[in-house]
């Protein structure tokens, strides 16, 4: 029989409130994802790549989601390996507490947001919460709260996202302009634009090897 307040599965004896947070913290992995990780950087900029094509659905948005995943996971990868090695294998060797593999946990997540912020909207922060702002990085990562650090960190993320949309919509907006200019001369007013300068727009970017510019460009702009 189990005691109070222990589960017992498969023969070993685990605290309810670990299941709980266990639980929690699975429920919550989608919100980790867009707040703790680049996938926000990733979407958004796919996202104003379709739009700037104009190509309406396509790619669709379950293809957009899968890229932008496994580019997080590419780019996350030192960092949950860091993780793995120092929170979750130590704790599953019950060699520390849930408390303590929260904070080794936590530890690789700021390293890489502070890593990706500015620390003017960090310090911007910190005097929006009354929080005295760190000095040094050093204490950062010491004494500034998780709270504090991810809303400067998705503040970062979506500046750089919405950067690379306007550096998207610059070559496609030229091609717009042209082809509404020359079909204005030509007095071609009731043909629809987007109907010529689609076309030219998946030529620039198939002949330019877009996607690999694309991804490339993403990936190594996170630190």
């Amino acid at each position: 029989m189990p005691t109070d307040g222990l589960i017992n599965i498969n023969g070993d004896s685990v605290q309810s409130l670990e299941i709980i947070a266990l639980t929690t913290l699975i429920a919550l992995m989608p919100s980790l994802l867009v707040m703790m990780t680049s996938f926000t950087r990733y979407i958004i900029s796919l996202s104003f790549l379709r739009t700037a094509m104009g190509t309406q659905q396509t790619p669709p948005n379950v293809v957009l989601v899968g890229i932008a995943l496994f580019l997080t996971l590419i780019t996350m990868n030192p960092t949950l390996t860091q993780i793995q090695t120092e929170a979750w294998e130590p704790y599953t060797n019950e060699e520390i507490g849930a408390e303590e593999f929260v904070d080794r946990a936590a530890l690789p997540l700021k390293q890489f947001m502070l890593d990706n912020l500015h620390w003017d909207t960090l310090e911007m922060y910190c005097e929006l919460a009354h929080v005295d702002a760190p000095e040094t990085r050093a204490q950062a990562e010491a004494e500034t709260p998780l709270r504090i650090i991810v809303p400067a960190f998705m503040t970062q993320e979506l500046q750089r996202a919405f950067f690379n949309g306007f550096l998207l919509y610059i070559p496609f907006l030229l091609i717009d302009v042209i082809v509404s200019s020359t079909l204005m001369s030509m007095g071609m007013i009731m043909l629809p634009p987007a109907m010529i300068s689609t076309p030219f727009k998946l030529l620039l970017f198939i002949s330019v090897n877009g996607w690999d510019l694309m991804f490339t460009s993403l990936v190594q702009g996170v630190k």
